[in-house]
């Protein structure tokens, strides 16, 4: 059966936050009340889904986010972020009883090092869920399922209700921090999924890369596995195929995996092939370096099919 998705072209559940980024020589901190100095700090919005969601509406996509903040500065900040990159934020819950959520990026060269405050990234609850919000989306994204303890367990239930109606469904799960990636029943419902190489040799429970894209794409219709510099890969019953990444200077490569996310779902909406979407995620997630933070420099969609076009 399928509807008419009026509202929305994608609704991305997951985690919304600002992420405070610390770069150079003393952003690996050492104990012992010991005082290091950084070259840069910079706030920004940050979180996988909020990350993903603005990159599609920059796009041209109608996207909405359910997340969870606090009723506090930076769930506000957070929300007038977002509202500025025209994602819909009707839908993120404002929780009174929690602190937002923040995450500190110490950046140091090419490596960094994340650490979390979930607050109110896990408040999120089966009651947020609006069944008639994930009815009239074409797609549903879900980022940071490891984060988003309260409704893991309504995933599947939302996910199926999504593609009973027609829409097509994708996952991004990110690292899983207590490394068990139990999660194989919301993955039963996903059409696409986005891990990178680590996350994907854990998901396909495999020790190489290989065994781990084999087994993942005998699960589900898509698997795209991004690569950082070497790019990325797809995985269809129709082939694979790979598009390697455009030299770039990379300023911050946070969020570029969300970008990427939003890049090839936006072109299948856009109804391209797996090839030319995957050229998309592509030219997305390399032209979101060029700035500190992970929407700042996310390209429109005239930007990004320029790019898509010579790595096709």
């Amino acid at each position: 059966m399928t509807q008419d998705h009026g509202n929305y072209d994608v609704l991305v559940v997951g985690d919304a936050n600002p992420d405070l980024i610390l770069s150079g020589d003393g952003a690996s901190p050492r104990f012992g009340q010991v005082e290091t100095l950084v070259d840069s700090a910079d706030l920004v919005l940050g979180g996988s889904g909020a990350i993903a969601a603005a990159g599609l509406a920059r796009l041209g996509l109608r996207t909405a986010l359910l997340a969870a903040v606090g009723d506090d500065s930076l769930g506000h900040l957070t929300i007038d972020q977002l509202e500025r990159t025209g994602v819909d934020t009707s839908h993120v819950v404002v929780d009174p009883g929690c602190t937002t959520g923040v995450s500190v990026h110490l950046v140091a060269g090419d490596d960094r090092a994340i650490v979390t405050h979930l607050g109110a990234i896990a408040g999120l609850r089966p009651e947020h869920i609006d069944d008639r919000v994930v009815t009239s989306a074409r797609h549903v994204h879900v980022a940071s399922v490891f984060l988003i303890d309260g409704i893991r367990h309504r995933l599947p239930t939302m996910l199926e209700q999504a593609r009973r109606i027609g829409a097509s469904t994708s996952i991004d799960t990110n690292w899983d921090p207590a490394e068990r990636w139990d999660i194989a029943e919301i993955l039963a419902h996903c059409d696409m999924v986005f891990p990178n190489e680590q996350e994907a040799v854990a998901l396909g429970d495999c020790s190489e890369l290989e065994q781990a894209m084999m087994a993942l794409s005998r699960r589900h219709s898509t698997v795209v596995v991004k690569r950082g510099d070497a790019g990325a890969v797809v995985v269809t019953p129709q082939g694979r195929h790979s598009v390697a990444a455009p030299s770039a200077i990379a300023v911050d490569a946070i969020g570029a995996g969300d970008s990427f996310d939003a890049g090839y779902i936006a072109g299948t909406l856009f109804g391209l092939e797996p090839p030319a979407a995957l050229a998309l995620g592509v030219a997305c997630g390399s032209l979101s370096v060029r700035a500190a933070g992970g929407t700042e420099a996310q390209p429109s969609r005239a930007e990004a099919e320029s790019l898509a076009a010579t790595l096709r």
